[in-house]
């Protein structure tokens, strides 16, 4: 039987049953054990928001990577994470968890600017980490009204799509054609990057693979496609056709049908607040200035270099605990200053590499470098505050009983990170 294409079965039950029998035939010898290395990821997304991985899948193929540790990331929702726990206990491999959203700083001083999020000003990209697992519920029925919110916005993208390509043939609907590809009725998120993979797909249908969807593309359409992509996107073998068709939509076309997000969006008080409220971690994500999309589905862009030293001070008046941060997205210049601003502000550090697509690897090679030791101390030390805010929500990392122990960032993630290296 293949087990591996079960792990994307529509049933969780499945998909976990179909892991204990990889993990059976790993320890048996049948399937040869990955080489383990020390390498972390605490932002891997699934299909609760977008991705080619269920939560089993995606804790499979960290684990099959050599992962030591692997943490869950979807956008609004954490109705995965429940399914990632067990897939790490079954695979042997420490998890965490988590969630990722954006929120409304207009009330703020960073009011009016771009920060970290491509599409909108005054809307920033924020996360959740280290979510104790007695609080998961909690934290999912609070996006659920921001996540039916958010598809009456979706539905009027496609809207938006449908006038843009209607002289083209092009036409979809949002129930058949984005809803049914999402998890929304397990508690999912529905992303513009549903909406554009399924756009995607009828791309494909419309012009098939190859010369003829690159030249719409381009000529027709007049978007930005560079070598690479082309290269990608001429291959009719290429397995990851329609992804790599994505980023193209996504870094050249959101904004001729892009509507703004408004009440789906919570403020940046109200996340901080239910952070502290359900015991995680909260964390501005840190994007920087955008030069060769790492991922190719962000076109060159300013966000916050420029006025990062004010960011910086807003996030701690707003009681951020942390920064979160991706050592293969930035360059080293911009990651020291970041580095820097973090020990002076006493922001605990953590890093999230986005994995949303088949053709990232689960593998940060930047962590080699010696400059983000720290990040993989961290990865232990959030696992650590995770299992000891589950046990008792006093005992987390921020809270004012574990200051008062350990007043020192450093002594404070040492003693943590004992925490998850013993459990």
């Amino acid at each position: 039987m293949d087990y591996i294409n079960l792990l994307n079965d529509k049933d969780v039950n499945v998909r976990l049953d179909a892991l204990k029998q990889i993990k059976k035939q790993i320890d048996s010898g049948e399937i040869q054990k990955p080489e383990q290395t020390g390498y972390v990821n605490n932002h891997i997304h699934t299909i609760y928001s977008f991705s080619p991985y269920s939560p089993s899948k995606a804790v499979y193929m960290a684990y099959m990577a050599g992962l030591k540790t692997a943490g869950i990331m979807d956008h609004d929702s954490i109705s995965g994470a429940e399914e990632f726990i067990k897939a790490g206990e079954i695979m042997g491999i420490a998890t965490t968890i988590g969630v990722e959203t954006r929120v409304d700083v207009s009330s703020t001083c960073l009011n009016g600017r771009r920060i970290n999020n491509p599409d909108q000003k005054s809307i920033m990209y924020m996360a959740l980490h280290g979510v104790p697992h007695t609080n998961i519920n909690v934290v999912n029925a609070f996006f659920e009204p921001y996540r039916q919110k958010r598809n009456i916005r979706n539905q009027k993208m496609v809207d938006n799509i449908n006038k843009l390509m209607a002289e083209y043939n092009i036409c979809y609907d949002f129930e058949k054609d984005v809803a049914s590809i999402s998890q929304r009725n397990g508690g999912g998120s529905i992303t513009e990057r549903h909406i554009l993979y399924a756009l995607a797909l009828k791309l494909v249908e419309r012009f098939g693979k190859g010369e003829k969807l690159v030249s719409f593309l381009t000529d027709t359409m007049k978007l930005d496609v560079s070598a690479k992509i082309k290269g990608f996107l001429s291959d009719n073998a290429n397995p990851y056709y329609e992804y790599d068709l994505l980023g193209v939509l996504k870094s050249s076309l959101v904004e001729r049908f892009y509507v703004d997000a408004t009440d789906e969006c919570p403020s940046v008080q109200e996340l901080v607040a239910l952070s502290n409220k359900v015991g995680s971690i909260s964390a501005y994500a840190y994007l920087g200035d955008v030069g060769d999309s790492v991922t190719g589905d962000k076109k060159a862009q300013k966000f916050e270099d420029d006025y990062i030293v004010e960011l910086f001070d807003a996030l701690q008046e707003l009681g951020f605990n942390a920064v979160t941060y991706m050592p293969s997205r930035n360059s080293i210049d911009q990651l020291k200053r970041v580095k820097s601003l973090c020990d002076e502000r006493g922001f605990f550090q953590i890093s999230g590499e986005d994995i949303n697509t088949p053709r990232q690897s689960f593998i940060c090679k930047a962590l080699d470098n010696p400059e983000f030791a720290n990040l993989v101390d961290a990865t232990w030390a959030l696992i650590g505050h995770e299992k000891a805010a589950t046990k008792c929500l006093d005992d987390g990392m921020f809270t004012q009983k574990t200051k008062n122990a350990y007043p020192d960032m450093n002594e404070r993630i040492r003693h943590f990170k004992n925490i998850g290296l013993n459990l």
